[in-house]
């Protein structure tokens, strides 16, 4: 069953005292594109949630934005003691303006420059960070595929609908085409009857005969009308299918305007011409709405 593109999935996982959520949203797009935005502690496992990401989902734009809140003792900053005797130092050696005189506040002096550094990952936290990351990232594809599944299940019910009322234009084309070709004879031999009548002469049956001979394969469309039967069979078999079949769609897609143009091209006739602008609306109806399927 065909999948819709947009789709929204989130997870989260609490532990040690961290806290690790996790977003996940998916628009249209026509390749594969990913936009991952991680803490620094997590930037070690960026390339492992981009192959997740790609094996899970072949057509798309997707944004993931993790955030982790970390609540244990190990959030805690380290303080640089060399950095900091050094800014003191330099700060006693400074020489200030006769009447000046300041204080060194302790507050501000943590927040300068290579002060509180963060502490090394350790390769257990890394670890550990790869686990739950991959985990909920996992969870958040699978909750995103379920509403993604759910929108493309309406996409389908739309795209066989249309396919449907195209099926019925086309047999409403081929069966108006198989009397056009006689209603244009009745009317060319009516028509030159009754001028031939008036000047006396008598017409030539073969000229007549050869008129309408290619009439008829100036306008007929048999040859269209099948492919695109064949191009709308295809079409609904590869709705079924569970791949991801959206460019496929849309190839054919153009392929049946582009038989749909054809046929209005040939035709000479009101109803038919009628009919192939009803069948243009609905096939823009579906390559609007293929855009959507992944």
């Amino acid at each position: 069953m065909i999948r819709s593109m947009t789709g929204f999935g989130d997870a989260r996982c609490n532990e040690e005292g961290v806290t690790y959520v996790l977003e996940m949203r998916s628009v249209n797009n026509r390749y594969f594109k990913s936009n991952i935005k991680v803490p620094d502690i997590a930037q070690h496992v960026e390339p492992q949630i981009e192959k997740i990401l790609r094996s899970r989902i072949a057509r798309g734009s997707v944004s993931l934005t993790l955030r982790i809140k970390n609540e244990s003792v190990t959030a805690a900053y380290v303080v640089n003691h060399q950095a900091l005797s050094s800014y003191l130092h330099d700060l006693q050696k400074a020489e200030l303006p006769a009447g000046v005189s300041a204080t060194v506040d302790l507050a501000t002096l943590v927040t300068l420059p290579g002060i509180c550094q963060f502490p090394d990952v350790t390769d257990d936290q890394r670890v550990q960070v790869t686990r739950i990351v991959c985990d909920i990232v996992d969870r958040a594809l699978e909750d995103m595929a379920n509403m993604r599944a759910r929108e493309g299940q309406v996409l389908y019910e739309d795209l066989l609908e249309n396919c449907r009322l195209m099926g019925d234009l086309i047999e409403k084309v081929h069966a108006r085409a198989a009397v056009v070709v006689e209603e244009y004879h009745d009317r060319l031999s009516n028509r030159v009857e009754e001028l031939l009548s008036k000047a006396r002469l008598d017409l030539d049956r073969d000229t007549l005969c050869r008129e309408v001979a290619l009439f008829a394969e100036r306008s007929d469309v048999s040859e269209e009308v099948v492919r695109l039967r064949a191009h709308i069979d295809h079409f609904v078999e590869l709705c079924g299918s569970p791949e991801a079949v959206g460019r496929k769609l849309d190839f054919l897609a153009q392929e049946m305007l582009r038989e749909a143009n054809t046929i209005g091209s040939k035709s000479n006739n009101a109803d038919i011409a009628r009919s192939v602008v009803d069948m243009k609306s609905l096939i823009d109806r579906i390559k609007e709405q293929v855009q959507n399927v992944e």
